[in-house]
């Protein structure tokens, strides 16, 4: 199938968020109209509020990125607000978009929602196979819930709705907060205050062997759009790089991109983490889209970007 996006009504819910944002631009080229609307304007908890809002403005089209996101401590200290938030959000929105005949819509997943032990490279066929990660299974149960309703409304209404998960993501609009934030940025940070005081020494967690994978928010944006555009099917999609580094290898490329050039040593007392956590893409790749920018490229370009903005 071919999905037309010119001249189409587009709702970004999320348009904060680092996916929400990055969405906005991609669409920005595709001669669409692009729908937001804060907090302010519509609390995506409440179901009567969604409900009037989807049915005054009419989206042709849904991007939900929308999602209460946080890091292993607030997983772990607000299971409640991680699983009931979430639920709500996406039960409402695709309540409310199935009511107003909403024509597409692509929900983000994360890659999360696979088990804990999932074999490598992860394959969207390892969902429920398996515990999940316990530090975030309240988000991750959450994430499946949407996913699974997707489905339900593809099955049951013939609704062309679709799902993606992506791996790792970085890029403008990430979160710097060293207590909250994830590896890429968090080593950005460290860096660069590293060279700002003149430390002779910076020191990372763990013995930089594990494995990840990134992508930039940029590339999952085109990614998406690319769905949007050609993918019909009922199975949720994998969106991943298929590149993996060593966390020492991502800390010695910050290291360089940032201009630091004093000693790294590794705290092994720390926790790794799973030793390698890579998605399986090539469902992706094979529809024809592989539109990935050398990391590198992609953390010089998010340096800049934090270091003009904030």
């Amino acid at each position: 199938m071919t999905y037309d996006l010119t001249g189409k009504r587009i709702w970004v819910a999320g348009h904060r968020g680092m996916v929400g944002g990055a969405v906005v631009r991609r669409l920005g080229s595709e001669g669409c109209k692009v729908i937001t609307a804060g907090r302010d304007v519509v609390d995506l908890v409440d179901q009567k509020a969604v409900h009037d809002w989807m049915k005054a403005t009419k989206p042709d089209a849904i991007v939900l990125a929308a999602a209460k996101v946080g890091g292993i401590h607030a997983n772990a200290s607000y299971p409640v607000d991680f699983l009931y938030e979430n639920l709500m959000i996406e039960a409402n929105i695709l309540h409310a978009a199935h009511e107003a005949d909403v024509e597409r819509l692509l929900f983000l997943g994360s890659s999360c929602i696979y088990p804990k032990f999932a074999d490598q490279p992860i394959q969207e066929a390892s969902l429920l196979t398996g515990v999940l990660e316990p530090t975030n299974e309240w988000y991750a149960i959450a994430k499946i819930a949407g996913l699974k309703l997707v489905q339900a409304y593809h099955k049951q209404h013939g609704r062309d709705w679709i799902s993606a998960m992506p791996t790792n993501l970085y890029g403008p609009g990430d979160t710097y907060d060293l207590a909250t934030s994830h590896v890429l940025p968090a080593l950005l940070r460290k860096f660069h205050e590293a060279k700002e005081r003149g430390d002779k020494e910076v020191v990372v967690w763990g013995t930089g062997t594990p494995l990840r994978e990134f992508l930039h928010c940029d590339d999952l944006a085109d990614a998406l759009v690319f769905l949007l555009r050609n993918y019909s099917g009922n199975d949720h999609i994998n969106v991943g790089s298929g590149v993996e580094v060593t966390i020492k290898e991502l800390a010695e490329t910050i290291a360089e991109v940032v201009g630091y050039d004093e000693a790294l040593t590794w705290d092994t007392t720390k926790p790794d983490g799973t030793p390698r956590k890579l998605m399986d893409s090539s469902r992706l790749h094979a529809l024809g889209w592989n539109n990935v920018r050398d990391l590198k490229e992609g953390i010089a370009q998010t340096y800049a970007d934090w270091i003009a903005n904030g």
